[in-house]
């Protein structure tokens, strides 16, 4: 068999290199971002808020986000098949409930803004399942996860080496 082969046994490919470890030239915007992400997240359920960075960091193709969140969020309790089925939650809603499907709605509205701004409805499902309170945690919530996820790709983070509870 090639090295082409996708079988169990067939030799992986390399990792690729970082273009550079942004955290250690810019250490006061790491301690910063790490604040806003531990401000964010207060308000919100943590399970809830692992599929909000997850299904962001899919729609970024951000890799190193999508290691970290899926392991944080099975460290959480979360099940594979919740995970795996993200991506396709459209088509696979009975695996989450009304609030869950409002905040992933929400969180494609965030992070593509292909129309320029959050449509109503969507602001308004979102707006039924939590308070104002929980609401502007879930906002702040989705763009600090873009701004993780941008920062990820632009440097190339590699993905695989996280540990779940190490940030």
């Amino acid at each position: 068999m090639s090295e082409n082969d996708s079988t169990p046994n067939a030799p992986h490919v390399p990792e690729h290199t970082p273009r550079m470890n942004w955290t250690d030239h810019a250490p006061d915007v790491f301690r910063a971002m790490r604040q806003l992400d531990k401000a964010a997240g207060k308000h919100l359920d943590p399970v809830l808020a692992e599929l909000v960075k997850i299904r962001a960091s899919q729609l970024n193709h951000c890799a190193f986000c999508l290691d970290m969140h899926t392991k944080d969020a099975l460290a959480a309790g979360e099940r594979v098949e919740r995970i795996v089925q993200l991506s396709a939650w459209e088509e696979s809603r009975h695996f989450y409930t009304a609030k869950e499907i409002a905040a992933i709605e929400l969180t494609e509205a965030i992070t593509v803004l292909t129309d320029g701004f959050v449509p109503d409805e969507v602001y308004e499902r979102a707006a039924k399942h939590f308070d104002e309170v929980e609401l502007a945690h879930l906002i702040a919530a989705v763009n600090t996860i873009n701004a993780w996820n941008r920062f990820a790709v632009s440097t190339r983070m590699v993905p695989g080496h996280y540990e779940p509870g190490s940030h």
